[in-house]
């Protein structure tokens, strides 16, 4: 049997995966990094506008189970705001703790697509600088 703090954990997931946050595209974006799990077909693509090292402003889009999306939805949220190195710093067990419910081994990737995005999405644009 649920419980009531699961129940609200399964809620607030539901209610990002319909109402996504920071869904769409940006406008003059500093880099955008796409990542897909070939396991489930789940894509993220996240575009990232910077001023100097802080992300100002965030954006996904993608398709995929309500794990990738309501994480994407959650994830934006969390490092808007973030300098780059505070988001570099950021680990799977973060964006766990967004969920904040048992994640399968099989959903991890799922779990995990937007900050793997955002991640590589930093090394590319660290490169070309």
């Amino acid at each position: 049997m649920e419980s009531s703090a699961e129940s609200m954990y399964r809620e607030h997931i539901m209610d990002h995966f319909k109402n996504p946050r920071n869904y769409g595209h940006l406008t003059n974006a500093s880099f955008k990094h796409k990542e897909f799990n070939p396991l489930c077909g789940d894509e993220i693509t996240v575009e990232v506008k910077l001023n100097k090292d802080i992300i100002e402003d965030i954006s996904f889009v993608g398709r995929g189970c309500s794990i990738s999306q309501a994480s994407a939805s959650m994830f934006t949220e969390e490092i808007k705001g973030k300098t780059i190195q505070e988001v570099k710093l950021l680990d799977r067990d973060s964006v766990l703790g967004l969920l904040n419910i048992e994640i399968t081994p099989v959903r991890l990737k799922c779990a995990l697509l937007s900050l793997f995005a955002v991640k590589e999405g930093i090394k590319q644009w660290e490169g070309g600088k």
